[in-house]
């Protein structure tokens, strides 16, 4: 575990972070996020429909998780309460979920 230090890990006005383990786009994390719930939700043999319902949040809402997204452009953030009602229905750990935060990103 990273000792806050001020200056890193700082939110820049386009969204994206900067410092230790931050320097690769917002965009292609929550890419990444989704592409992992997609392959989770597959696994567990589940539709988007039966995964949205049973973590009690809308299917628009999972549609755009799965996506990255929250609006076109802009990247997913879901709230730690929707992270972990989603691991609990696919039957994974948040960590299978969120990608590893210390492999370098495409920008």
């Amino acid at each position: 575990m990273h000792r806050f230090e001020p200056g890193r890990g700082e939110m820049t006005q386009a969204g994206g972070m900067t410092g230790l383990a931050f320097d690769y786009p917002w965009m292609t994390y929550m890419a990444e996020f989704g592409a992992n719930l997609r392959r989770a939700r597959l696994a567990a043999g589940l539709t988007q429909e039966d995964v949205a319902v049973s973590a009690r949040i809308s299917l628009f809402t999972y549609q755009k998780l799965e996506k990255g997204e929250s609006n076109p452009g802009t990247p997913a953030n879901p709230r730690l309460q929707t992270l972990l009602a989603l691991s609990a229905v696919l039957g994974v750990s948040i960590e299978d979920l969120v990608p590893h935060l210390d492999r370098p990103r495409d920008s």
